[in-house]
């Protein structure tokens, strides 16, 4: 699992992962999109994280302290490569957008440990969050509103009805278990990856109970909030985006509407 909570959330979904056989990366190395919501836009950019060694060295120049510190405790060194560039990017596409180094940037972290800029970077009211799968990394950024965004590569869970019961509210799990047997992967990163963006955006980490809202989640139907708790999706304050990163990849973007919020 990615994002804020990419550690309590892996371990709610277990390690026992069949990988599917035809799943594929982004084929660029950076994409980027500007979606419109309801109010205004969101900008989001896609990353792979594999790189050769001299890069990755370059790029941990511009991090923290803090930072190389942390990607010294990663256990394999893969997993640490994948940090150090993820980081990086991060500092310099938000640094592009600010007008300053990359180094400059300064982050702060909520009460569940959503990403947000210091307060030095106050007047811009840059918004941003960030999700990373594999080799992957998708980043999304907002003006003046929260966001959330999720990616997940697309693979079989041998305890994915397990998942979807504990997790995924009463509606969502009664479609889920409707699909046909090869629709339910699809089903379940659609689903997943929905909560999770919206969890994001919302900040509030595991304090939010995931059963206390619906989305959408059978293949081929728009990415939609469609219940938080007894108020429809559309009456709320937040849109959702499904996001299209190329084969084997499941994403979704949540932003806050301008105006006043319902839920």
């Amino acid at each position: 699992m990615s994002g804020v909570r990419n550690n309590e959330a892996g371990a709610r979904m277990g390690t026992r992962v069949l990988s599917v056989p035809h799943v594929q990366p982004l084929a660029p190395s950076e994409t980027g999109a500007t979606m419109s919501f309801a109010g205004g836009t969101v900008e989001v950019v896609s990353i792979r994280l594999d790189t050769e060694p001299a890069a990755v060295s370059e790029f941990a120049h511009c991090l923290s302290d803090a930072e190389r510190l942390r990607a010294s405790r990663f256990a394999f060194e893969r997993d640490r490569c994948r940090f150090i560039v993820g980081r990086a990017r991060l500092r310099y596409l938000l640094a592009s957008r600010l007008g300053v180094q990359p180094n400059a940037i300064e982050f702060v972290y909520g009460a569940s440990g959503k990403p947000a800029l210091s307060r030095r970077f106050a007047d811009a009211d840059l918004r941003f969050n960030v999700s990373h799968s594999e080799n992957v990394a998708v980043y999304a950024f907002s003006q003046g509103r929260e966001i959330g965004v999720d990616v997940e590569v697309v693979r079989e869970l041998r305890d994915a009805d397990d998942v979807a019961a504990g997790f995924f509210s009463a509606r969502e799990n009664e479609t889920y278990l409707a699909l046909q047997p090869g629709d339910k992967p699809i089903g379940f990163f659609n689903c997943w990856t929905r909560k999770e963006a919206f969890i994001k955006a919302l900040g509030d980490g595991l304090s939010y109970p995931l059963d206390r809202f619906d989305v959408s989640l059978a293949p081929g139907e728009p990415a939609r909030i469609l219940w938080v708790g007894n108020v429809r999706g559309e009456a709320c304050d937040w849109a959702m985006h499904e996001l299209a990163l190329g084969p084997g990849l499941m994403g979704a973007v949540v932003a806050q509407k301008h105006g006043e919020q319902t839920c």
